[in-house]
């Protein structure tokens, strides 16, 4: 049975209380034998996840789980894949940016979610923001990379996410302290096609909102690109986040208001992401981070995650108050020179500019002390 406006409301709760049983078995084994870290520097020689990649150096257990999961989605084609590529053609750099910052930031809006973050030190703790922005910079980067929905980097790193979450789920459930009848289960199948609904449907939402032309064909590309990520995160099937872009916008606007909530946790968790932002650039363009989320994410929802105001009132005042600003600041983030345009959208001129910025802090988060690939955990609340 495949996800339907319909019948979503009765499944997602079904998929709100079902973990990933596979990834949990090996998981829970790993964590109860203290091979987690071990793995870990396993995870740094598994670049691809198909024929040909070489498991033998790997427990038996984790290769045997590897093999199994390199399978692609059920009903995945030549077509979905083209279709995937045409999108991150032409829009890589403005998703990407708009991921890092609308998507995590609609993440926060799930009250579990955002409690589940908050209480899982490493992610949620004080340098949260660098190393959650680390480990979802490699995903969002490598879904445009050419060739990676064809190679198997994009499935090896989709499945150490996979990993992660069964890690998240294993150490909640050892440790007692999780409340399951009001949460249901730690990064649940529902969490993981919700999250999916965000990083593409909100996405493409946020995309239009902002000017940003996407056409019917590429927009039906990045909901297959979630769609074949959706499956590697381990969603069983009649949970899949559905490869119409059409059909996944209506689901989304049907069900949106009933899990995004203003919560204590969300607020926190969007408080933390924009010091992190704020340390890192220049007022100009971090003010036009917060300006263009606000346009993306609407006043309703940003108000919700408690996202501050920016001096810059881009819906208002595009031309005045963002174009000009953003030019002039963002050369000076890391030492590269701003060019000055003009254009017939001034968000997209903003996004230009921010995008390319924005590329400079993915970098940064990878390769600044940051873990530069998903990491498990062994402890619960270790690195807070």
């Amino acid at each position: 049975m495949a996800l339907t406006t319909a019948n979503v409301a009765a499944e997602l709760e079904a998929a709100s209380k079902v973990g990933d049983p596979a990834a949990d078995m090996l998981v829970s084994d790993l964590i109860d034998n203290g091979e987690v870290d071990g793995v870990n520097q396993l995870f740094r020689t598994i670049s691809t996840l198909g024929p040909g990649q070489d498991l033998s150096q790997l427990p038996e257990r984790l290769a045997q789980f590897l093999h199994e999961a390199q399978a692609p989605p059920p009903d995945w084609s030549e077509a979905d894949t083209a279709a995937a590529e045409g999108f991150f053609g032409h829009h890589h750099g403005e998703a990407s940016m708009l991921q890092g910052t609308v998507g995590l930031i609609g993440t926060y809006l799930s009250p579990t979610g955002a409690y589940t973050l908050r209480s899982t030190g490493r992610l949620g703790g004080a340098n949260g923001p660098g190393r959650r922005l680390s480990q979802s910079s490699r995903l969002f980067l490598g879904m445009g990379k050419s060739g990676a929905l064809r190679d198997g980097t994009l499935a090896a790193t989709v499945t150490k996410v996979r990993l992660v979450h069964a890690s998240v789920r294993q150490l909640h459930k050892k440790s007692g302290e999780w409340d399951y009848a009001t949460w249901g289960e730690p990064v649940s199948q529902k969490y993981t096609t919700g999250a999916a609904c965000i990083f593409s449907t909100q996405i493409l939402q946020g995309m239009k909102r902002l000017g940003l032309h996407v056409s019917a064909d590429d927009a039906h590309g990045f909901i297959c690109a979630w769609h074949y990520i959706d499956h590697y995160l381990g969603t069983l099937e009649k949970w899949l986040l559905p490869k119409n872009s059409d059909e996944v916008e209506s689901l989304w606007n049907q069900e949106r208001d009933k899990e995004w909530k203003k919560t204590d946790d969300g607020v926190f968790m969007t408080a933390q992401a924009v010091k992190f932002y704020r340390d890192l650039l220049k007022p100009g363009v971090s003010d036009a981070y917060l300006a263009l989320t606000r346009v993306a994410l609407t006043d309703k929802y940003a108000d919700m995650a408690g996202l501050p105001r920016s001096p810059l009132d881009l819906a208002g005042q595009p031309l005045a108050a963002g174009h000009g600003v953003v030019s002039n600041t963002a050369g000076g983030l890391f030492g590269g020179a701003a060019k000055k345009t003009v254009g017939v959208n001034p968000y997209k001129d903003v996004i230009g500019v921010a995008s390319k910025a924005f590329n400079e802090i993915e970098n940064y988060a990878l390769t600044h002390g940051q873990d530069d690939q998903p990491q498990m955990h062994q402890e619960l609340h270790d690195g807070r």
